[in-house]
């Protein structure tokens, strides 16, 4: 069995345990507070069973179609999903003092969610083409300049752990280019300064920022979600409580069964089930990185690398967040958290690496064409004279015959 079939099976058993654990997770943290509501105990395992559906629907779709078709149309997903941010700030209901959503009937869309692939896919097409940016003028045209406005759009709504995942991917695209590391560290630096800005700008963030340093000078206000995350971790120990006897996703963990999942999981499961879950992000890691690195085609190389550093960096956020470890930033759990529109996406992603595994090393029979405008491909051919794999000796010999034929027939 080749090493691509073994990278895309454990991507694929990666991912589906991953989805099906989140099913359960979920309503393991919803039942029981539903219940004592008097509502629906199933109500959201049924809501993310119909996303998870949908969204393995896409992941088989997405395999099946040639990848190599999404560069062509990276220019229009940009400006598809640019639009859908403006519109969301435009007509999206105000949630929790956010404006996130856009509502398609009974289901809720978040355009965010499609900004993360939509920029993916042209970080890669872009840099596919291009050499690496060697100075930070170079990074920021277009690059830098395209990935400011989507983080501003994504800012106003607001939504700051989107724009963290956008510069995390973005980051692991310009490592796979080549982008030297002072260009990289340099940018990261101003990028971080920016971030800090903003988040001193909003009394909220700044709020919640101070209370990630000291969270327990707020117990009760700020500092209370952290809290209550570290209570629900430590109390489940090793093997943990046992799975749907928590309590702290009943009365005292808010946004158990998004943001904070994991701590549900580290009460119920305990230290056993919080290692099972880092354990298969880092399969997910290992797997998506090696077809990265396996992959000859430049676009693909570069995609499969973002996508898998999204999945991955987004996890390591969340993980830190809820252990203390880094400010809570509201970036859900890849897989397991509830939600709908990360789901899909996330899968749709994976179909994505799946198709790459698959097709990345037929299309390196084709190289990017710099002297056509439309960015499309040509056979590779060796370049130089065409018999310069001949023996000087025999072209020698034959030249001679040929002069000595030309002779004979004067």
């Amino acid at each position: 069995m080749q090493r691509r079939e073994l990278d895309s099976r454990l991507l694929i058993m990666v991912t589906l345990a991953l989805v099906a654990f989140g099913l359960v997770m979920v309503y393991s943290a919803t039942s029981a507070a539903a219940a004592i509501g008097g509502n629906d105990p199933i109500y959201y395992l049924k809501r993310q069973a119909i996303y998870a559906a949908a969204g393995i629907v896409l992941m088989i779709l997405a395999q099946r179609w040639d990848y190599r078709r999404l560069r062509a149309l990276s220019p229009l997903l940009v400006m598809i999903s640019l639009g859908s941010l403006v519109a969301v700030l435009a007509i999206g209901p105000p949630i929790n003092g956010a404006r996130r959503w856009v509502s398609l009937g009974p289901a809720a869309f978040q355009p965010s969610e499609l900004a993360k692939l939509t920029l993916a896919i042209w970080a890669a097409s872009y840099y596919a083409k291009r050499k690496p940016p060697r100075t930070l003028r170079e990074l920021w045209r277009p690059a830098g300049a395209l990935a400011s406005v989507f983080a501003l759009l994504l800012v106003l709504e607001p939504d700051l752990g989107t724009t963290i995942a956008l510069g995390i991917m973005l980051v692991g695209v310009l490592v796979v280019c080549g982008t030297p590391a002072r260009v990289l560290a340099t940018a990261i630096t101003f990028a971080a300064t920016a971030g800090i800005g903003v988040i001193w700008m909003k009394p909220y963030s700044r709020a919640r920022f101070f209370a990630f340093l000291h969270p327990a000078r707020d117990a009760a206000g700020t500092g209370y979600q952290i809290l209550q995350a570290e209570i629900g971790m430590g109390s489940g120990h090793i093997f943990g409580v046992g799975l749907g006897r928590g309590v702290q996703k009943i009365f005292y963990l808010p946004e158990a069964h998004t943001d904070m999942m994991l701590a549900n999981i580290g009460e119920e499961l305990g230290l056993i089930g919080v290692a099972a879950v880092i354990s298969a992000y880092a399969l997910f890691a290992y797997a998506g990185l090696d077809i990265a690195v396996r992959c000859r085609d430049p676009f693909g190389k570069r995609l499969a690398a973002g996508l898998t550093v999204l999945v991955c960096g987004q996890a390591a956020v969340n993980i830190l967040a809820v252990m203390g470890a880094a400010p809570l930033t509201g970036i859900p759990l890849p897989f397991l958290s509830y939600g709908g529109s990360s789901l899909v996406v996330l899968l749709a992603g994976v179909g994505i690496l799946l198709n790459i595994a698959q097709r990345g090393g037929a299309a390196a029979a084709s190289v990017p064409d710099r002297s056509r405008g439309d960015g499309r491909t040509r056979p590779a051919r060796a370049r130089g004279r065409r018999r310069t794999d001949e023996p000087r000796r025999t072209r020698d010999v034959r030249r001679v015959a040929g002069s000595r034929r030309s002779a004979s027939g004067s």
